[in-house]
């Protein structure tokens, strides 16, 4: 079993269909992202306990998710102070939620390597450091530069939307 295999599956479907497999959502992150039209959603937590989520540009690559947030953002000031957040997003016949820990990147070959990606999907990224800077952002994101945050996955569960159908959970190695 290699680091970004689950270490446990849980199936959550009540009507007799089997457990999915992770590689159904991974290959479809892996594929779709950052060319299909894919809104991602992250969830953090306030200061003060409540809750707060918001759209981000996501990336998937070599089986880590990448998002991005402007420095002066409630998620990024969220995650500066708290890095527990969930994820969510509807893909191709899958709905999915990763959990885990999102840490900001320091490493500026890992910023011009997801730079590169976002450009493959349209987002006229550079890397600037650690950071993104680009021409436009959304416009909720704040002047660039934008952190890069890489999620350690915990846990994810998907339901399926297309055959075959199915819910699932997956739990993973601590990061």
């Amino acid at each position: 079993m290699t680091d970004d295999e689950p270490t446990s599956t849980r199936n959550l479907d009540r009507y007799g269909n089997a457990p999915l497999p992770w590689s159904r959502a991974r290959d479809v992150l892996a594929a779709d992202t950052p060319t299909a039209d894919l809104t991602f959603f992250v969830a953090t937590v306030r200061p003060d306990g409540r809750p707060h989520s918001a759209g981000a540009g996501a990336v998937w690559v070599a089986n880590a998710l990448y998002v991005v947030g402007g420095p002066g953002t409630r998620r990024s000031r969220n995650l500066a102070a708290n890095p527990a957040c969930s994820i969510s997003v509807r893909l191709r016949g899958l709905d999915l939620i990763l959990e885990g820990d999102a840490r900001r990147v320091a490493d500026s070959g890992t910023a011009a390597r997801l730079a590169e990606v976002y450009r493959s999907g349209g987002w006229p990224a550079t890397a600037s450091g650690a950071a993104l800077t680009a021409p436009f952002s959304a416009p909720s994101a704040g002047p660039p530069p934008w952190h890069l945050y890489r999620l350690a996955l915990r846990r994810a569960a998907g339901v399926a939307s297309a055959e075959p159908h199915g819910a699932t959970c997956w739990e993973f190695a601590e990061a």
